[in-house]
């Protein structure tokens, strides 16, 4: 059975799942201000594996959150990733942590996924309700005019905890909304797209593979 390991560590939500096919079976997560992972995520995929009394060599694939996001976060949940998939012989699927939030929507029009960043900046990556990239991922600075060239003929939905400063500096737009359900990426709406990876053949390289910070790392 295709049984797929989920890891998002991107945030201050440590989250993982475990999923055949389309379907979850567990999860486990703590959304945490203190950056928890290094505690808590190896802790978490045992008692995931224990609880479903499933053994590793049952795991088809293995699929984490590749950034943006977090350095020490995505660093230690791409370790944990390799670790087992070198371990086990079994690839690595890796997915924009802004896919995964633009997954947990559901829109008729545009969602604009975002990530708090510096100042008045998020990560932001736009997608349509298939989640076809419209606009490329990248760091932005957020402004009054934001987004309103796409909102004169589209409906935006923005979601992530990027929506927190959005809806602060944006101009108000009957086209705009947001959802304040939606911040923190998880890992169980990795799963659809983990499964149609998975299917496809889409693998990282194990050796070389990097998560995409967007940014370089800054300690102020």
């Amino acid at each position: 059975m295709s049984y797929i390991l989920n890891i998002e560590t991107s945030t201050t939500n440590c989250s993982v799942s475990l999923s055949h096919e389309n379907n979850l079976i567990d999860c486990q997560e703590i959304d945490s201000p203190n950056y928890s992972h290094s505690e808590n995520l190896h802790v978490f995929i045992d008692d995931l594996m224990k609880r479903n009394k499933l053994k590793f060599n049952q795991l088809k694939a293995c699929a984490i959150s590749r950034g943006p996001g977090s350095y020490t976060g995505l660093r230690i949940g791409l370790s944990a990733a390799k670790g087992i998939c070198f371990g086990l012989d079994i690839p690595l699927i890796s997915i924009s942590s802004l896919k995964v939030i633009a997954n947990a929507a559901e829109f008729d029009g545009l969602i604009v996924s975002t990530m708090d960043a510096r100042r008045d900046e998020v990560y932001s990556c736009i997608f349509d309700n298939k989640l076809n990239v419209i606009c490329d991922e990248k760091p932005e600075v957020i402004n009054n005019n934001s987004y309103s060239d796409l909102a004169l003929k589209n409906k935006l939905l923005i979601v992530g905890d990027g929506q927190i400063k959005c809806k602060k500096l944006i101009d108000n737009n009957e086209n705009i909304t947001y959802n304040p359900d939606i911040l923190k990426p998880s890992s169980k709406y990795m799963i659809s797209i983990a499964n149609e990876k998975l299917k496809q053949d889409e693998f990282e390289n194990l050796a070389y593979f990097e998560p995409k910070y967007l940014k370089e790392f800054r300690t102020n």
